[in-house]
């Protein structure tokens, strides 16, 4: 599927996107969607099909996000999971039919058939280790072999691009690292997607169940890492999915870990003509974990700036328009969720937004939505927190998550 660049490229391309996971893919759809004649080279150091770490849980507006790019049903091949399963160690549960299925979807079937999808539009898949991105005349220069016009980093949490934009690495105290591994899935959860919190050492920490619906589950589990010294081992790691989902690790292999960068609800998109996505520009959410959608979406969003300013000849333009599309779209979700992380700095508040959730199914919906996509705090959710935790403690809660979001 992949190519080698081979000789240097001496005439710029339009559009060059390092990393060709789900923000890479989508970025390139993304401007193939808005000028199907644009010259588009997607960089990845890995060769398609491949493995990638990570939960393989597919909300279904992932699915809306495609479809906007012209990529509808691309794996309704696979089992829907109406079920999702919410709870604390030894607590209650919140247990709900969502409004519309998730699906599991390995990441080694998933990102390839998005990269298919692409390359099928026009774009060039390229296998290229990036290890090099700086601002030229004209353009953005990749390694001294490629020159592009407008250059999007998809490139994950450890990111290259994000380097050569300027921006710091991801804050050791807004990473998390996950642990995940593939094991027979346990009776009783074929049918549910399983998330189980802990209040302890690492919190937010959860272990997680996604059955694949081939008779086996995509288990795991992750944990903030401390601000200081080495996290977690994977031995440890490994007793965490025990002790929170017990049976889950039995018979598992396939064990890898991987970093999160946590969103903060702050973009730090600069100017000019390198646009970050997903991992990179760290939209992780930062009480579930998941990243896809917001891969997705960024990734899209990205590839239709970086297209609109390169077709206008005014690519300088395409960082702070991506910006503003970013903020529209997801701004008010990333501040939401910023709040609720310092919410969640007290575990008993996410108790008690569980325990609402578990007893009215608009909470439930709106729990759905912030966890797995782009959704924010409603009316509901707050008055059912009112109801459950009183209004005083509700709005001391409120006040300290402000007034730590003013001081960071």
């Amino acid at each position: 599927m992949t190519d080698p660049l081979g000789a240097p490229l001496h005439d710029p391309v339009d559009v060059a996107v390092v990393g060709a996971g789900p923000a890479g893919a989508a970025a390139a759809l993304g401007v193939l969607r808005a000028w199907p004649d644009a010259r588009v080279v997607l960089l990845d150091r890995a060769g398609f099909p491949r493995d990638k770490t990570c939960g393989d849980g597919i909300a279904p507006h992932v699915g809306d996000v495609l479809e906007r790019l012209g990529v509808p049903g691309l794996y309704d091949d696979h089992t829907p999971v109406h079920v999702l399963r919410l709870g604390f160690l030894g607590g209650t549960d919140a247990v709900g039919r969502m409004r519309r299925p998730a699906r599991v979807v390995p990441r080694e079937v998933f990102d390839a058939r998005l990269v298919d999808a692409a390359v099928g539009r026009g774009a060039r898949l390229v296998r290229h280790r990036v290890r090099r991105v700086a601002p030229v005349p004209g353009g953005v220069d990749v390694d001294g072999v490629l020159q592009c016009r407008v250059l999007v980093g998809a490139d994950g949490a450890h990111s290259v691009v994000r380097t050569a934009a300027g921006l710091a690495p991801h804050r050791r105290d807004r990473t998390a690292i996950a642990l995940r591994g593939y094991a027979p899935v346990s009776a009783g959860r074929e049918h549910e997607q399983v998330i189980a919190f802990t209040d302890d050492a690492g919190w937010p920490a959860y272990a997680w169940s996604f059955p694949v619906g081939d008779g086996t589950a995509n288990v795991g589990y992750g944990e903030l890492l401390p601000a200081a010294g080495a996290g977690p081992s994977k031995a440890r790691m490994l007793e965490r999915v025990d002790e929170l989902l017990p049976g889950s690790a039995d018979g598992g292999t396939r064990w890898a870990a991987h970093h999160l960068p946590l969103s903060s609800g702050r973009g730090r998109q600069p100017d000019g003509r390198i646009l970050l996505t997903g991992d990179a520009l760290g939209l992780v959410n930062p009480l579930t974990g998941e990243g896809i959608h917001a891969a997705v979406r960024s990734g899209a969003l990205a590839g239709l700036a970086a297209a609109r300013a390169a077709r206008l000849g005014t690519p300088d333009a395409a960082g702070a328009t991506y910006r503003r599309a970013l903020r529209a779209a997801m701004g008010r979700h990333l501040l939401h969720m910023d709040v609720v992380t310092r919410l969640a700095v007290d575990p008993r508040t996410v108790a008690a937004g569980l325990d609402v959730a578990g007893h009215d199914p608009r909470v439930f919906d709106a729990f759905v939505d912030m966890g797995l996509a782009d959704g924010g705090l409603t009316p509901h959710v707050l008055t059912g927190l009112v109801r459950r935790a009183g209004a005083e403690g509700l709005a001391k809660a409120l006040l300290a998550a402000v007034r730590g979001r003013r001081a960071a």
